[in-house]
């Protein structure tokens, strides 16, 4: 998945789950000020993120996400580490 693919997969996590409309889900968009997600709701977009590259992501590799920008780097990061 590149990038962008998986910028436009988080963007349509958000908007499906959480209400957000994808005009305010910016890469600089911080999921808590900007996007109004309480600490739940992070919980909640961990799943499915999980669900959507089918990996388990550690609350250490989440904890340090503020932006989509940082979801995105977790998620490619992850992806790298992850077995074929």
């Amino acid at each position: 998945m590149t990038r962008e693919e998986i910028y436009q997969q988080i963007q349509q996590i958000l908007f499906d789950n959480f209400e957000i409309t994808k005009d305010r889900i910016t890469l600089d968009a911080n999921l808590y000020t900007d996007l109004d997600l309480d600490s739940i709701d992070a919980v909640d977009l961990v799943i499915h993120v999980q669900d959507l590259i089918g990996a388990k992501i550690g609350a250490d590799e989440f904890k340090t996400a503020r932006t989509v920008n940082d979801v995105i780097d977790v998620v490619t990061t992850r992806l790298a580490n992850t077995p074929a």
